[in-house]
């Protein structure tokens, strides 16, 4: 499977509602490296970088979130894939 890398940004009631964290234990059960940062502007951005198919299981979530997050849109952009170890959430 070829490795892929897509940066997200998050829109909606996704900032303290535990949006980053919920995403960074999405994205260790999916065997994903990258982030989850609160941007100034309320959006939430995350890079993903993994298997083909496990960023797009990512990427599905991203759209619904965690319980209490009400997500309005996803907007994508595919990266050239990058060696990125662990996930944060600065």
């Amino acid at each position: 499977m070829p490795h892929k890398c897509i940066r997200a940004l998050v829109s909606g009631r996704v900032q303290g509602v535990f949006f980053r964290e919920s995403t960074r234990q999405q994205a260790h059960k999916l065997g994903i490296n990258g982030h989850a940062f609160n941007l100034a502007d309320g959006r939430v951005e995350v890079l993903a970088c993994g298997q083909g198919q496990q960023v797009d299981q990512l990427v599905q979530w991203l759209h619904v979130g965690p319980q209490y997050a009400s997500v309005s849109r996803v907007e994508l952009e595919e990266l050239d894939p990058r060696s990125v170890k662990g996930f944060t959430t600065g």
